[in-house]
């Protein structure tokens, strides 16, 4: 039987949503949450009545038009063309985990009763969630401020049965999937669609995503990076608990902890040494994937703070009786966070290449390329130039959208905050990770097949036993991209704890 998770105030974090994600858990709204969308529209229906007042985004214009005042019988007119107009999206379609992941927090940030929103509006949302219906959403078109404006209405689009859906396994035109589902469109009252557009649930989503699989691969990184360390023989008292503990940045003291659990027991690590010290994409994988790991969670802050806030614009206040026109979509506290993830991520890439480069380097008592009969053989001579082009292309998507601001809206949109494209750049960067430290998996399990005197620990053998099962040893040349895309398809089929993700 599927679980239901229930819309409410309760905290949205990344454990709850890697959960509600995991489990595919349908979405249902709280009597609580029911109660605080019908006091809002009733409040705003009530305050609208015979009111010429004008409103920002209720009875005027948008943007620069916002002194363009429109009649009462043109309201619900108003709000269809704003969510047309809009979209106006381009680029790459938006990945369906993401479309899934955007529709539960404008789902969330709707429920907390200061939009004005219908109630059939947001449960007509829950439907398309519940029934896996995800809205095709392109990846460019918002400046990060405004709110994502051009995402949001292509979400928003089959609710007036306009646009396009992904429904079992097929693109289809959102009419043709409400006569399936036997729905009648949504007709959006006053406020309603710049409710739908404003917000931040575009880079939000982008960025929870993001988060999750960087604490995944900020995890493997290490595990990773263990198991390179025994393949390239090398001292383990840089991880000594006594070295962290007089520069105890919480990243720095949580990773050398990792690395000892991780190679606790291993006959290599415990050897005499040859060496007097490592090179330092070794010997400081504390400070560097420790700086990581601090950045995450400082990310991780941010973006728990907007998934459990209300973005749109103008907010409603039923208790105070009051309607504020402010600027709560406004994507700067992401943009910064963004940008801030994908130069951290990049870092551990970057530190993954210098080990796959050292590996290879017919150092330390292994082959040259780490292959019999090299020369003949060019064995692990090219992942490398992979990897290396994989950093040099993420040193390019790291560069900072969010210090740059290109006005709109004829000057009233004067400063924006770029962080759409951050967000689509930090997960390029991701993904770049994950190849980066697949192909340093296959890198550091193949060197250490040539140490056969002594064994890792019992941890990391166990760990490649199973990786050793989909790439093998490879005793002469093959064709490296499918051992390549194998090891990718490996680290990405692992379930990690939240426990031990988020600890």
């Amino acid at each position: 039987m599927q679980e239901t998770h229930y819309i409410s105030s309760e905290i949205l974090d990344l454990a709850l949503v890697k959960e509600i994600i995991d489990k595919h858990k349908s979405l249902e709204l709280s009597e609580e949450a029911q109660l605080n969308i019908k006091k809002s529209r009733e409040y705003l229906v009530h305050k609208m009545k015979d009111n010429e007042t004008p409103v920002y985004g209720i009875n005027t214009g948008f943007g620069s038009l916002c002194n363009v005042k429109i009649s009462s019988e043109n309201l619900s007119k108003l709000q269809e063309n704003l969510v047309m107009s809009h979209a106006c999206g381009t680029g790459e379609f938006v990945p369906k985990p993401i479309i899934k992941l955007m529709l539960l927090l404008k789902i969330q940030s709707l429920s907390y009763g200061y939009s004005g929103v219908q109630i059939e509006t947001v449960e007509r949302l829950i439907d398309f969630y519940n029934n896996d219906i995800l809205p095709v959403i392109y990846s460019q078109g918002s400046l990060g401020a405004s709110g994502d404006l051009a995402p949001l209405a292509h979400l928003s689009l089959p609710l007036l049965g306009r646009g396009e859906v992904y429904y079992g396994g097929q693109k289809i035109s959102s009419e043709k999937m409400l006569k399936n589902f036997n729905w009648e469109p949504i007709t959006l009252q006053a406020k309603e669609g710049l409710a739908l557009l404003n917000g931040t649930q575009f880079m939000s989503a982008y960025g929870v995503y993001c988060l999750l699989k960087s604490y995944k691969l900020s995890y493997l990184a290490d595990l990773i990076s263990a198991v390179s360390l025994d393949a390239f023989d090398c001292n383990m008292s840089p991880f000594n608990a006594l070295v962290h503990l007089v520069r105890p940045h919480r990243g720095q003291v949580k990773t050398a902890e990792q690395i000892l659990e991780f190679l606790e027991g291993s006959e290599l690590g415990l050897s005499e040494k040859k060496n007097v010290q490592d090179p330092y994409s070794f010997r400081c994988i504390p400070q560097v994937h420790g700086a990581t790991k601090d950045t995450l969670h400082f990310v991780h802050k941010t973006f728990k703070t907007e998934i459990n806030s209300v973005t749109d614009n103008p907010n409603i206040f039923v208790n105070e009786d009051v309607i504020i026109s402010g600027g709560n979509f406004h994507g700067q506290p992401l943009a910064l966070g963004l940008d801030y993830l994908a130069i951290a991520m990049a870092e551990l890439g970057s530190i993954s290449e210098r080990r796959i480069y050292q590996l290879v380097s017919g150092l330390r008592e292994l082959p040259a390329f780490l292959i019999n009969n090299p020369g003949l053989n060019s064995g692990f001579m090219i992942p490398q130039y992979t990897a290396a082009s994989i950093v040099n292309q993420n040193k390019q998507l790291a560069t900072p959208a969010s210090v740059d601001s290109i006005v709109s809206s004829n000057g009233q949109e004067d400063h924006v905050s770029m962080g759409a494209n951050g967000a689509t750049k930090c997960l390029r960067v991701i993904e770049n990770i994950e190849t980066i430290l697949a192909i340093e998996l296959m890198n550091a399990s193949q060197a250490l097949s040539f140490r056969t005197q002594k064994k890792s620990s019992p941890f990391v053998e166990s760990f490649l036993k199973p990786y050793r099962s989909v790439v093998s040893f490879i005793e002469n040349d093959r064709i490296l991209a499918d051992d390549i895309h194998a090891s990718v398809a490996f680290l990405q089929s692992l379930d990690i704890d939240s426990e031990i993700l988020f600890g």
